[in-house]
């Protein structure tokens, strides 16, 4: 992960920390800041991490609620650290080993298990969250460089993934941690399942696809292996996910109308409709957006234009 900006890497926490005023803000030095434990690129000692959640905190205005979320899924953007933060303590107190197979995330508990999948490729790999990150606003996770490469994105720096928690193994994984049973930075794996292709066909037309050499090496499931002992798989990649920006979402749809009106300067501006519950919003949103560079520039200017809480989505 590159220190491109301001806050937008785990490392630059603790200095932001410094102007922070509040319980709740200090809080972010004992989960943000990473003090050297190792040099870079080398071994490093291996420390025993705890369980831990953690208390609201803020970065730059915008508030972040830890919790125990089981249920957890989401999609989004991807990025990766290594080099500059190899050797330094995580926020649960593990060491950070750009080489294993971790994750940082900026609400779900510590160590818990994720299963996170490249939109682009369909590769597959589970991972450990042991720190709070990124803070970057169109960034959901950031992954270690090790994951990054078996994702497939290391060059790329970037990748539209989902991210689900694997429910069982963190809560198991929780009282281990919670019982001391855990071992210093222990690589707790399960294989990723595979997820089969579905092919729609009607009833009265049971004609199976054909199974041509170009069907049969999309569907055929690759399989990577690392230098250690987990499993990276193919799964059928999801070709219909695009990218938004989302402007924010209204009851009210006169209010979410002017807004798609006003924003309409910034690229095809449009409502799309959904429900939470019976509760039924109007989302504002631009896109789709061609690139990551290109998102993320028009993200700018809409927070800078009013709109602190746009986002980056993959629909």
């Amino acid at each position: 992960m590159r220190l491109l900006s301001s806050l937008k890497t785990p490392a630059l926490l603790f200095a932001s920390a410094l102007t922070l005023i509040g319980c709740a803000e200090t809080q972010l030095i004992v989960h943000g800041a990473k003090k050297i434990a190792g040099t870079m690129g080398k071994p490093v000692p291996k420390t025993r991490g705890y369980y831990k959640v953690g208390e609201p905190y803020r970065i730059e205005n915008t508030w972040y609620y830890p919790a125990e979320d089981f249920s957890y899924t989401e999609t989004g953007i991807a990025s990766w650290y290594g080099p500059k933060f190899h050797g330094r303590i995580t926020a649960n107190g593990e060491t950070f080993d750009m080489n294993t197979l971790t994750a940082a995330h900026r609400t779900l508990p510590m160590p818990s298990l994720v299963r996170v999948i490249n939109l682009s490729n369909g590769r597959s790999l589970q991972l450990r969250v042991n720190d709070r990150g990124p803070f970057a606003r169109n960034r959901i996770i950031d992954v270690s460089r090790r994951a990054a490469q078996l994702l497939g994105f290391e060059k790329e720096g970037t990748a539209r993934v989902r991210v689900e928690i694997v429910a069982d193994e963190s809560q198991r994984m929780k009282l281990a941690a919670i019982r001391g049973e855990i071992e210093p930075q222990a690589d707790i794996v399960v294989k990723p399942e595979l997820r089969a292709p579905v092919l729609r066909q009607t009833l009265n037309q049971p004609t199976p696809l054909p199974q041509t050499p170009d069907v049969r090496r999309k569907l055929a499931p690759v399989e990577y292996k690392n230098d250690r002992d987990a499993t990276v798989k193919n799964v059928p990649v999801e070709n219909n996910k695009q990218m938004f920006i989302q402007a924010g979402a209204f009851i009210d749809f006169a209010n979410a109308s002017r807004v798609r009106a006003t924003l309409s300067k910034y690229g095809p501006a449009w409502l799309s409709e959904t429900k939470v519950g019976q509760q039924k919003y109007f989302r504002v949103r631009i896109g789709p957006m061609q690139t990551l560079a290109r998102a993320d520039k028009v993200l700018e200017r809409l927070i800078s234009s009013g709109f602190p809480r746009a986002r980056i989505v993959v629909d």
